[in-house]
């Protein structure tokens, strides 16, 4: 392969035309030239923090749309899956992974379940984690959401830690909002990265103390503007990512629209390529060419470096996206699953109703939750009923509460992507709707549904219930009408409804959430009933 172009070479800092040739996968010479040359080859661009499952693309199918974007490799913790079905989920997507021309790096994932307040469909203890770290397709120890524990010095995630040290793995971390000596200790336990921070002092907090901070601006969690302004003074200590992309957002962009609205901002375009290209493969030691002679020929061509619109993505000296178009063919599976939830009645999402309750208060484009008390539930504008339903095993539902924020005028939505254990979630108007809404993922064994009194829409997602094994660029479609209907039929104003829902039922992020068990508060650790004690 011959190219000639302009290379953004990042570490030096400047831009020359060049005459590069790539021979069996490596780049073998780069040659300076006179004349004018189009386009400009960057190294590729690379997901600091994504769990892959949260995109409903099984890996393969998610890496067919991440290459039309120029990314060419992601640092991925399936946690998601692993919650589900354990140590063969994590298999599956390595395997599934294998079988594609993309630069998948996987973690070990140290919470699973998250807490144990809630019912999943598996655990990985030390041994499970122990056996994952020893695998050379393992590159680190995933996010250490337990914080508490941390703190406590709780003997099974500070086994996993050090098995992590052992063996000289970088630790991720998850701790959002944590501030002060408790994030001191928290980082002395070994822990070097977060992608959790909400605010620039919190961020900044953390450089300072040693942390690298790995920018998020994913389908529900938007921490962008907040944290844009460190990049001048800090971006040898930071990275992009996602953490959780939806199909249809992933179909748009990825962490090249990151890159264009960093360089649109005014920050240095070699400081932002550096977050997006480099930082990641120094930090957790990844196999990604850099464009140096000797290299794996890993890098991007774009258009321009305003909108970094790109024409070719090569991996592997292999050209896996051309024009915005993939080459990458799609790969046939068999779909694991674990899902015994029978379908639900009516009167089953009945919750008595008492003098003041608790409501759970959403906040657009944030994960943080707040709680809000309402004395008057059925007057109050824009509080819903909302349930989480256990997907292991045919039970009555206990996960019953109320929630602000969903905007829904009609009908309801629900799905079986319910961070982090993946139980069904379903919110809406009227029990009527909720049953129905949650029947549909019921009778699919996994997926999304939104319904009103007239229609009722469904995106099976049959492996493990939270991805989909179809032609990717068929389910952004597909999601993305769905995403219409809740917006416009429902009415929700919500920037990304189905993936704010997801997050409802994630405990270890303050303040109070809802699992299959009951109402959760995230600060004190512990369930607290829907009706609030009033002195």
């Amino acid at each position: 392969m011959h190219i000639k172009s302009n290379l953004v070479d990042i570490e030096s800092q400047e831009i020359r035309a060049v005459a590069l040739e790539v021979e069996e996968g490596f780049i073998e010479s780069i040659v300076e030239t006179d004349g004018v040359c189009s386009g400009y080859i960057l190294p590729g661009f690379i997901d600091a923090h994504i769990h892959i499952e949260s995109s409903m693309l099984i890996p393969s199918e998610f890496a067919r749309i991440a290459v039309t974007h120029g990314t060419v490799a992601t640092v991925s913790d399936p946690h998601e899956i692993a919650n589900v079905l354990g140590l063969s989920g994590v298999e599956f997507m390595l395997d599934n992974a294998s079988k594609t021309n993309f630069k998948f790096y996987f973690g070990a994932s140290p919470c699973v379940p998250a807490t144990p307040f809630e019912t999943n469909g598996a655990t990985l203890g030390v041994d499970e984690i122990k056996e994952l770290l020893q695998n050379p397709k393992i590159k680190f120890l995933s996010e250490v959401m337990n914080v508490p524990g941390v703190l406590a010095k709780d003997k099974d995630i500070m086994e996993k830690i050090a098995l992590a040290k052992s063996l000289n793995k970088p630790i991720d971390g998850h701790a959002p909002g944590l501030r002060g000596e408790n994030l001191t200790r928290y980082i002395e336990s070994g822990i070097s990265t977060d992608h959790e921070a909400f605010s620039y002092e919190e961020a900044l907090e953390k450089l300072h103390k040693g942390m690298k901070i790995i920018l998020r601006e994913g389908s529900a969690a938007k921490n962008f503007e907040a944290l844009h302004p460190l990049i001048d003074n800090y971006h040898k200590d930071m990275m992009f990512c996602s953490d959780d992309k939806h199909p249809n957002d992933l179909f748009s962009g990825h962490i090249n629209k990151i890159v264009a609205r960093a360089v649109a901002l005014g920050h240095d375009i070699f400081d932002v390529l550096e977050m997006a290209c480099l930082n990641p493969i120094r930090h957790y030691g990844l196999d990604v060419g850099t464009l140096h002679v000797g290299d794996k020929a890993d890098f991007i061509i774009v258009e321009n470096l305003e909108d970094f619109k790109v024409l070719k993505t090569v991996i592997n000296g292999v050209v896996v996206a051309e024009n915005q178009k993939t080459k990458l063919a799609s790969v046939s599976i068999e779909a694991p699953n674990h899902f015994e939830a029978l379908p639900k009645k009516v009167s089953d999402f009945f919750l008595p109703t008492c003098e003041v309750m608790e409501v759970i208060q959403v906040v657009n484009n944030e994960l943080i939750t707040y709680e809000k008390v309402s004395k008057s539930i059925e007057h109050e504008e824009d509080i819903l009923k909302i349930a989480v339903i256990n997907r292991y095993k045919n039970t009555k539902i206990s996960g019953i509460a109320h929630v602000k924020g969903f905007g829904l005028k009609e009908g309801a939505i629900a799905s079986s992507v319910a961070h982090d254990s993946h139980n069904i979630i379903v919110v809406g108007c009227s029990d009527e709707a909720m049953a129905k809404a949650a029947n549909l993922v019921i009778e699919s064994c996994g997926g999304i549904s939104a319904v009103d009194y007239y229609d009722a829409l469904v995106l099976p997602l049959h492996v493990a219930g939270i991805m989909s094994a179809e032609d990717g660029f068929g389910v952004a479609k597909e999601y993305e009408n769905i995403d219409r209907f809740v917006k416009e039929r429902l009415g929700s104003k919500l920037s990304a409804p189905f993936m704010t829902l997801s997050f409802m039922a994630l405990l270890v992020i303050p303040e109070i959430k809802l699992s299959d068990k009951g109402l959760f508060d995230g600060r004190s650790f512990h369930f607290i009933s829907p009706c609030k004690t009033t002195n």
